[in-house]
């Protein structure tokens, strides 16, 4: 973009900065939301609160279900990423010695 082009997008950096600020943020819970340890462990916490008679069977089956469509997302967008990363960002060519 030239020096015209900068000059009349200037206007729009506030915004532009505060959607990249969102953009992160979502980015980051999102990570955190299907990150497969997470679940994992939640899984581990939800069998000991069934074991202790904490929650019904019916309870734990739904929020069993839930957990484990969040871990099968989760694992399908880890697996996409790098197909994703690979074709967003151009191959580093510079030579290290």
């Amino acid at each position: 973009m030239g020096l015209i082009g900068e000059l009349l997008a200037l206007p729009l950096a506030p915004a532009r900065g505060a959607l990249w600020a969102i953009r992160q943020v979502t980015a980051e819970a999102e990570r955190q939301y299907y990150d497969p340890s997470a679940i994992r462990a939640e899984l581990a916490r939800l069998t000991r609160q069934l074991e202790a008679g904490e929650i019904d069977e019916a309870e734990f089956d739904r929020r069993e279900d839930e957990l484990l469509t969040r871990l099968g997302y989760g694992v399908q967008q880890q697996q996409a990423a790098p197909e994703n990363q690979t074709a967003d960002q151009p191959e580093n060519r510079t030579a290290t010695r």
